[in-house]
């Protein structure tokens, strides 16, 4: 299994494939991420919220599931750091111009930068609600927490602005993802191509909504 997974890591194609798991494994945390989240807006007292909260909370395999979060986004940084510098070597100092540059999109251009933002953001939200969240018993409290931090403007300019570069992200990771692992034909890339934007584009609303409800609904 280590020799594999040493060989793998050499490989630049190897790099390209787990960079390519550990991405479409993070879109599958942040869609259920969302799923949970949507929970706030399910009644006015926060008790589904406060449910959901609990429930996940007191799971015991919680604290594994974190490491194994952890792992996967730590692996998907330093992968992408790889990659990219591979293939800058690959094309020559200097050589700063592609061949398909017109048919790339501005997610596919700011994979890096959008990368780095979304990398910042969430050392924000992890210290707003990961390491300040209240404890199990007191778990009520965090749907109030959410509303106070997202109905202030440097709350909501954060929570808000940093879709922008997630939605970018996305709307290339997932096509990107598929067609490094093989799903690339031109019989289906399009439908590839539409179904990872419309991906991007709810996740990316769909978090975006939380910060839009608070900030607007609460200076109503």
């Amino acid at each position: 299994m280590l020799s594999w997974l040493q060989r793998t890591l050499r490989s630049s194609i190897g790099k390209k494939v787990l960079m390519a798991c550990t991405g479409l494994g993070l879109i599958g945390f942040l869609i259920g991420h969302l799923a949970g989240n949507l929970t706030l807006f399910a009644d006015s007292e926060g008790e589904a919220f406060t449910h959901y909260a609990t429930t996940l909370n007191s799971n015991p395999a919680l604290p594994v599931v974190e490491v194994g979060l952890t792992l996967l986004f730590l692996a998907h940084i330093v992968l992408a750091f790889k990659v990219t510098r591979e293939n800058r070597e690959a094309r020559g100092k200097g050589y700063t111009l592609r061949n398909d540059h017109g048919a790339r999109t501005p997610g596919s251009r700011s994979m890096m930068i959008t990368g780095v933002l979304i990398l910042a953001f969430i050392v924000v939200h992890l210290i707003d609600f990961r390491f300040d969240k209240p404890e199990l018993e007191e778990m009520s409290l965090l749907a109030g927490m959410v509303e106070s931090r997202l109905s202030g403007t440097v709350g909501f300019l954060i929570y808000f602005g940093a879709m922008v570069p997630l939605t970018l992200h996305l709307s290339h990771a997932f096509q990107s993802a598929l067609q490094t692992l093989g799903l690339n034909h031109p019989k289906y890339n399009c439908l590839i191509k539409v179904v990872g934007r419309g991906l991007a584009l709810i996740i990316g609303l769909g978090f975006a909504s939380f910060p839009l409800a608070y900030f607007f609904g609460g200076n109503a």
